[in-house]
């Protein structure tokens, strides 16, 4: 998705993380019920994720600076924080700032703080985001969407490593490890003007690209399995995903990622009584009805993309009945099971039986 040659953000040709690695913080946790490979707070068995997995391996025990390029929804901020809890520093704090939400004309007094009576308001002293995340990781969240003024200021305090209170005369030492993360392009952002080039530099030592969960294959399905045991311990119920609702799962393009997945697995339990099926999956936004005898393709999706997600939904319509389906899409009912053994191949389920009745 996002790729920068001299940066090295993309996929790259990273090593499968693996269990048996010397690091103990990033040893394969126990397989438990509804759980699946992860590193840290991360969670996910396809491919691209290992591949995460071995980059946050490779620069957690460092000091080196982290930009995490990936979609809205996608996780940034929990390998951001999967990083801190592996690293040296994770006894220190995790700060996390939203860059887009800190106004221009308050930027520098948020991040590095104000002495009492330094402007007007200021009616006592002020500890910035890097004084308090001295000693830890101080995680700046859409670094792209800070003021031009603010990307200044934050570039000088990263190569200086020093900083003072607005309307300070004490020098204080900037003792973070800084973490970032957009979900833009970064050499596009720096073309646009979003973000200086330098500050970049600086941010990007260790570029860190985060796959949109469109392109993570059976991880749609291990994750909603893994949102629905959280809600089932949290309620004490042993509610389950129907075959149906899985074929729905795979077939949506997830463009809220993770965070839309996991909301709607939520809609989902709340409406369900002992299953989930294919009416409790709600589409987002209230009032955003679909048709469920239409598919809705975004200008550019791949012919296999959108092939796959026809044959899968029309199967979910015509409830796994296989030889229903293959009448109505017009294809032979041994075209439609190779189709489906190929979707199979894609990436193995390993959800327990109970998840996938």
């Amino acid at each position: 998705m996002y790729h920068t040659d001299a940066l090295g953000f993309g996929n790259g040709d990273q090593g499968l993380w693996a269990a048996q690695r010397t690091a103990p913080e990033l040893r394969m946790a126990p397989q438990e019920p509804m759980q699946f490979p992860r590193c840290g707070l991360v969670r996910g068995t396809s491919p691209a994720m290992h591949r995460v997995y071995e980059m946050i391996e490779r620069v957690a025990p460092t000091e080196a600076s982290v930009l995490i390029v990936g979609e809205s929804g996608s996780g940034k901020e929990l390998v951001a924080q999967t990083i801190h809890q592996v690293s040296k520093r994770r006894r220190g704090a995790f700060v996390a700032v939203n860059c887009g939400a800190i106004p221009a004309s308050l930027v520098e007094a948020e991040l590095f703080g104000h002495e009492k009576g330094a402007f007007t308001g200021a009616a006592r002293t002020h500890r910035g985001y890097f004084e308090r995340a001295a000693g830890g990781t101080l995680f700046l969240d859409e670094v792209t969407e800070m003021s031009p003024d603010a990307q200044v200021r934050l570039l000088r305090v990263l190569e200086t490593g020093k900083y003072w209170r607005v309307g300070g005369d004490t020098e204080l030492r900037a003792d973070v490890r800084v973490v970032a993360a957009t979900n833009r392009d970064p050499s596009a952002a720096v073309a646009e003007g979003r973000l200086r080039e330098d500050l970049m530099y600086r941010l990007a030592v260790f570029p860190i690209s985060l796959p949109p969960l469109r392109n993570r294959g059976a991880d749609v399905e291990l994750l909603a399995a893994h949102f629905l045991a959280a809600l089932n311990d949290e309620a004490g119920t042993s509610k389950t995903l129907s075959r149906r609702s899985l074929d729905v799962l795979r077939a949506h393009p997830w463009p809220g990622n993770v965070r839309e997945l996991k909301n709607c697995v939520q809609r989902a339990f709340i409406l369900a009584d002992s299953q989930v099926e294919l009416e409790h999956m709600l589409p987002a936004a209230p009032g955003d009805v679909e048709d469920p005898s239409r598919l809705v393709f975004p200008l550019g999706t791949p012919l296999a993309a959108m092939e796959k997600r026809t044959i899968l939904a029309t199967l979910a319509h015509c409830q796994g009945n296989k030889r229903r389906a293959a009448q109505v899409l017009g294809v032979s009912l041994k075209t439609l099971y190779n189709r489906l053994n190929d979707y199979a191949s894609e990436g193995a389920r390993t959800l327990p039986a109970a998840s996938l009745s």
